[in-house]
């Protein structure tokens, strides 16, 4: 009997901030007070695709002493060690030698607003939380949705009915997040991903953020 065997498989991990309504409250309102300040607060190099219904703040987020955001940091980066020591199989010891840098920053869209396919260089992490998922018209299930594009983009070039079901992490196409209130989504940062136009009332507002690792001394091979 033949062994089935995930050759290339791409780690996403999931997680949820317990009790999280109190914090995202106060998330809200700081970056809504944050985007009234207008370009002060906006980011000052735009470069993924975006339209005038979705701010993006400065990527300096976590560098901020507010203690809503300091509580925010730590359950994103205590989330992301524990994904990286698992994966790399790294004990106590070495995640205390373990140096964390970040980028992080906040977006907000109303209705219709959207943002462009892109990845981000320069990071082996990324992550997403959501603060607020807005409220989506019932009838549009993409609205707002977190999607990223397959990896393996060759997958799909032929389809038959050897390989037209495959389902779990053997699926080829888009996957799509409808995110929630308090969720964390934690991915590799060279997935390519988007996310669709929002077509709903209120805001939609996430915390996105890029880490890259260091370590104080040099890691034991």
């Amino acid at each position: 009997m033949a062994d089935i065997i995930p050759f290339f498989a791409t780690p996403f991990a999931f997680s949820r901030l317990p009790d999280a309504e109190p914090l995202n409250q106060q998330l809200r309102q700081n970056f809504l007070a944050r985007e009234a300040e207008g370009g002060a607060q906006a980011n000052p190099r735009p470069i993924t695709q975006r339209n005038a219904t979705t701010f993006e703040s400065r990527f300096d987020l976590f560098r901020e002493p507010a203690a809503p955001l300091r509580k925010l940091k730590d359950f994103c980066f205590s989330e992301m060690l524990r994904v990286v020591c698992e994966l790399n199989g790294y004990d106590q010891a070495t995640r205390s030698q373990l140096l964390i840098y970040s980028d992080a920053w906040f977006h907000i869209s109303r209705r219709g607003g959207f943002f462009g396919l892109h990845n981000h260089p320069n990071a082996s992490w990324s992550g997403v939380y959501c603060v607020d998922p807005g409220r989506s018209d019932a009838d549009l299930k993409e609205s707002g949705a977190l999607c990223f594009v397959n990896p393996v983009l060759q997958a799909s070039m032929h389809l038959d009915p050897g390989n037209a079901r495959f389902s779990g992490a053997f699926a080829g196409g888009v996957r799509s997040l409808r995110l929630e209130a308090g969720q964390l989504v934690l991915f590799p940062s060279w997935v390519l991903h988007d996310v669709k136009p929002f077509e709903g009332e209120g805001e939609r507002i996430t915390v996105a953020f890029n880490c890259w690792f260091g370590a104080k001394e040099p890691l034991k091979p």
